[in-house]
């Protein structure tokens, strides 16, 4: 897989000599156990797989030569480049600007462009509308298009079955950019819909056996699917794809649901015709890291931590997986750790931000699970890792550590 130049700032040493002898002994990734930094009272246990994703470096790497190669112009995101405020802070510290927040709302209206200035698109992608209002000022959007390449083999697969006279049903977050941008490049070949969760996969699947009435459906459903949807026609050809940052288990569980109901309604036999086989659209980081975090807690232990930014999709599901098991704290920043006694932790619900108390037991040992999302910096993992060891005065341990691993 192709290597990209990230700034040292998101680099750990620790962490990359750490992830660098994983790799070598475990090229397969069969693997999901994880790597022990044992500092005496305080035991940290490191998910086999977390942080920078081949998309997030991939867009860090385009940002960073877009502005090196536009000294003296303007530079503007359509958004948040990644859901990460560390990355998010340095580009605007270099001038980047950014036209609307991550709900779509605007910051920087579009008729204050020109064509002499830049615009990048974000990770996550963008609406075919959108980038038509970019083009139309004459600004080549294209040139500096930073969308993640597995969110784009979606859009990809969705054509593909799209040509086949499916309709898309797409398992995301209705209001994320992602799934507004796959929302506008599904719609564009076939009609599109979007369902958040099981509950709206069971009120689709009753309108297709026919307990749900279609005004009810369109009240349900308001503003979450395309112009053209008919549900009486275009609900009788589906294929399922996904927010490529979900839950893999919600997700197959609502292409499973869904199958099954075409099942009832038109027999087994017949599931091909009406059903089609989009696989797995989930990018491969977000396996990994998912499947790395049910690794992760196998292992025994008093609490866990996850970094990354709070509107961070893929991180917001690593805390709910390990919120099933024990303690877990949602952080973006070291800072976020104040002392041994409070942290500011945030809820991966509704973002907002909780103040905890007492989260370190009195213990003679005490053990933390640890991880982060695709788009957070190692560094800041480091940091997070580095505050704590700090309250029981073994960071010297820590930095031996780091000399192990660089030498292994």
């Amino acid at each position: 897989m192709k290597q990209f130049l990230v700034p040292n700032g998101y680099r750990s040493r620790l962490i990359s000599a750490i992830k660098q002898k994983r790799k070598e002994d475990d090229k397969l990734k069969k693997d999901f156990s994880p790597t022990l930094l044992d500092l005496g009272p305080v035991q940290f246990y490191l998910a086999r797989h977390f942080g920078f994703c081949y998309g997030v470096e991939n867009a860090i790497n385009i940002a960073y030569k877009t502005i090196e190669e536009n000294k003296g112009k303007r530079i503007f995101l359509l958004s948040e480049m990644i859901h990460n405020p560390q990355v998010n802070a340095d580009l605007i510290q270099k001038g980047v600007k950014f036209l609307h927040d991550t709900n779509g709302n605007t910051i920087i209206p579009l008729e204050e462009l020109t064509h002499e200035d830049v615009v990048m698109i974000p990770a996550f992608g963008t609406t075919l509308e959108l980038e038509q209002k970019i083009q139309d000022k004459g600004i080549e959007i294209q040139k500096y298009n930073t969308t993640c390449p597995f969110v784009e083999k979606v859009w990809n697969r969705s054509e593909q079955i799209a040509k086949k006279g499916y309709s898309i049903i797409i398992h995301g977050k209705p209001k994320h950019e992602e799934t507004r941008a796959t929302f506008s490049h599904a719609a564009a070949n076939t009609p599109t819909l979007i369902v958040n969760d099981m509950e709206d996969t069971k009120m689709l699947g009753n309108y297709i056996l026919g307990t749900l009435s279609e005004a009810e459906f369109s009240v349900y459903f308001k503003n979450r699917y395309s112009n053209e949807f008919n549900p009486k026609v275009h609900l009788e050809k589906i294929g399922v794809v996904n927010q490529t940052t979900q839950l893999a288990t919600d997700t197959q569980a609502i292409s499973d649901y869904l199958k099954n109901v075409i099942v009832q309604k038109y027999g087994v036999e017949n599931l091909a015709k009406h059903f089609a086989d989009t696989r797995d659209t989930l990018c491969y980081a977000t396996n990994d890291n998912q499947s790395a975090v049910i690794g992760l807690l196998k292992t025994t232990a008093d609490l866990a931590i996850v970094m990354g930014g709070k509107n961070s999709s893929n991180s917001s599901h690593l805390v709910e997986l390990c919120e099933q098991k024990l303690p877990t704290y949602f952080l973006d920043d070291a800072s976020k750790i104040i002392n041994q006694e409070e942290m500011i932790s945030n809820d991966w619900k509704n973002k907002e931000a909780i103040k905890i108390n007492n989260y370190l037991p009195n213990k003679p040992i005490v053990k933390i699970l640890i991880t982060s999302g695709a788009s957070c910096p190692d560094a800041v993992v480091e940091a997070a890792i580095q505050k704590i060891a700090g309250f029981y005065n073994v960071s010297d341990k820590l930095d031996a550590l780091t000399a192990v691993w660089e030498e292994s």
